[in-house]
Order: C-alpha cells, then sequence, then structure tokens
C-alpha cells in the first residue's frame, strides 16, 4: 500500500482544519498557500473531502472550509479509504470474498491478510483528534 500524495494532502488539510476552532472557516488560498498545494489540485481534494462529509464549505468573504464532523469521529481509515479507494496491501485483499485462484496455494496470502489485519487495526483506532494531540497508540 502506497499512501499518493492525495491521500497525504488530504490527512494535512483535515489536520489543520481540526486545529482550528470549530466556527472558523478557512479559505482556499489560505489552505493553498500553507500547504502549498495548487488551487486546482486543492479543489479536487476538497471535493472530495466534501462528498465524504469530512468538511463543509461556506461561500463568500469569510468563507472557505471546516470540518462537519467532529476529529474524534473521523479516523485515518476513513480518509484514507475516501482518497485512495482502496487500503489493501495487495490487490488479492482489495475485494471482500473474492480470492484469486492460488489463494489457497500461496504462501503470502496468510502473510498478506495478517498485515492488512495489522494496518486495518491501527488506521481506524487512530483518529484525526489523535494526530492532533500527537497521541498516535
Amino acid at each position: 500500500m502506497m499512501i499518493s500524495t492525495k491521500g497525504r494532502y488530504a490527512l494535512r488539510i483535515l489536520y489543520d482544519l481540526a486545529k482550528m476552532d470549530k466556527d472558523e472557516y478557512a479559505s482556499v488560498k489560505d489552505i493553498s498557500d500553507v500547504q502549498q498545494i495548487s488551487l486546482k489540485y486543492l479543489e479536487s481534494i476538497t471535493a472530495a473531502l466534501y462528498k465524504a462529509g469530512f468538511v463543509e464549505s461556506r461561500r463568500g468573504r469569510s468563507g472557505g472550509y471546516r470540518l462537519s464532523k467532529s476529529p474524534t469521529e473521523i479516523t485515518l481509515y476513513d480518509i484514507f479509504e475516501v482518497m485512495e479507494g482502496s487500503v489493501s496491501v495487495v490487490s488479492c485483499l482489495d475485494h471482500e470474498g473474492i480470492l484469486c485462484g492460488r489463494s489457497e496455494h500461496c504462501a503470502g496470502y496468510p502473510l498478506w491478510g495478517r498485515l492488512q489485519e495489522i494496518i486495518d487495526d491501527y488506521l481506524t483506532k487512530v483518529t484525526l483528534d489523535d494526530l492532533v494531540k500527537g497521541d498516535l497508540k
């Protein structure tokens, strides 16, 4: 599993929004400047975050983005699943219940399955709030 720039940038954006007052909005320009992300790329990321229900937006002079959920409700797994589409370490684990024809004889399959369990367990336990507090379990 390799987290793309889209996934990493989404995490950075949500991290910054989580540190703000819950009633405050961050302008797209400010986010772009602070994160050094082009406006066009930022817009594609925030659109995905909006669609997933992580952020809300407001237009106008004092508009921008803010979290639509508490940072305690957003897990790292949720973020990466939305931005990456899959958090599987190998493609044969991508589709629940569908195994490749070699899974019964594959020496690596138990390894990949266990590694996936460990990663999923960790990413579902760590919230955006934990990240902000520096409380990585």
